[in-house]
């Protein structure tokens, strides 16, 4: 169980993180915001590496919540779930203060494979291709993985979409691009 200070300390980096950028926001910038001190900071989290990754986990939890509800309430229909994504997707990367997949922008600022952040970003990239195998499983498509990752792709594309367009726009496109790659609901031009 996580204390209230930890959660602090997290709250505030998450906020600078993501506003800011992950590189360019100090444990001193997350200090101050959480309104502690560097002792309390070091005695939570071992350095800014391990805050770093414990907001990256915090972000995909909430996307597997969010993937995870679509799911269910698609009941099993994976045009429904693909629909109820993109809505999402949608909406998500067209809020007012959209920076951006945080997952995409951490891998651009440590390309270190080896980095305790990139292997957060990989997991969570593993654990999302994964999901959509298991999405589209029940078409019984006999390239899956490749399916997965195309949509992987898709997915991508609708975040950096965010910045450009509307939200019915954006989960229009993702929507009629997964229902293209994969043939399920109306066609690319319905």
């Amino acid at each position: 169980m996580s204390s209230p200070m930890r959660e602090r300390l997290l709250e505030a980096a998450a906020e600078l993180f993501y506003a800011h950028g992950l590189r360019a926001v100090s444990v001193d910038k997350v200090i101050d915001l959480a309104g502690t001190t560097k002792v309390t900071f070091y005695r939570h989290y071992k350095s800014k590496d391990d805050l770093v990754v414990a907001y990256l986990e915090r972000r995909a939890a909430l996307e597997r919540d969010g993937i995870g509800a679509a799911i269910k309430q698609g009941e099993g229909d994976v045009d429904v779930t693909l629909r109820v994504i993109a809505e999402a997707i949608g909406i998500i990367a067209c809020a007012p203060g959209f920076r951006g997949c945080p997952f995409i922008n951490a891998a651009a600022e440590y390309p270190d494979p080896d980095s305790p952040i990139r292997k957060a970003v990989d997991a969570h990239r593993r654990w999302n291709k994964a999901t959509f195998e298991q999405l589209i499983a029940p078409l019984g498509l006999k390239n899956s993985g490749e399916v997965a990752d195309d949509l992987m792709l898709i997915r991508d594309g609708a975040m950096v979409a965010g910045y450009l367009d509307q939200p019915a726009t954006v989960a229009a496109s993702f929507l009629r691009s997964g229902r293209a790659l994969i043939g399920t609901g109306d066609s690319p031009r319905s």
